[in-house]
């Protein structure tokens, strides 16, 4: 898939070092949930284990061919942390530092709303952020997400305490936009 500045396409092994150059950051995996990269060998699990996963996808810059992040879409029957019914999906995603604030993980996320609501027939999209991540509730509010609901004290996969924040997009809501 396309967008104007990127292409989404699937990881590839062969994408481990770009990952782990933008996931090593201490500043990306924390607050969204996950560790930071440890090397290039567990980029390239992660990648195997994780990222192989449908309807995951390379952030991929059109300038440099460089995978620079991350987005897919999540449904009832893989992990996922909102409360989904038949015909809901979720959006997760992260963008290495040095692309923050340039408008292209929101580029990315709509071109995935298209994907959901355009080719899979999807009714409902989600996406959550845990307290404090506010750049990642920025991309919601400019991708259209109204907040939904709040849970407390929920485990993150890091194994620690959090309040998620959830926020949600309707296929009717997509269309009037």
């Amino acid at each position: 898939m396309e967008t104007q500045r990127l292409i989404l396409r699937p990881w590839t092994e062969t994408d481990a070092e770009s990952l782990y150059k933008y996931a090593k950051d201490p500043a990306i995996g924390p607050i969204a949930g996950w560790p930071p990269h440890a090397s290039v060998e567990n980029s390239k699990d992660i990648i195997r284990d994780i990222l192989s996963a449908p309807e995951t996808y390379a952030v991929v810059l059109k300038e440099t061919n460089e995978p620079i992040g991350s987005v897919g879409i999540m449904f009832g029957d893989s992990v996922h942390s909102a409360d989904m019914k038949e015909g809901d999906a979720e959006i997760g995603y992260w963008i290495g530092v040095p692309y923050w604030g340039q408008g292209l993980i929101p580029e990315a996320v709509n071109r995935l709303l298209k994907r959901c609501f355009d080719e899979l027939d999807t009714k409902r999209v989600w996406c959550g952020y845990y307290d404090g991540n506010l750049k990642s509730r920025r991309v919601m509010d400019k991708c259209g997400f109204k907040y939904h609901h709040t849970e407390e004290r929920k485990i993150s996969p890091l194994g620690d305490e959090r309040t998620e924040h959830f926020t949600l997009l309707t296929k009717d809501d997509w269309n009037k936009k």
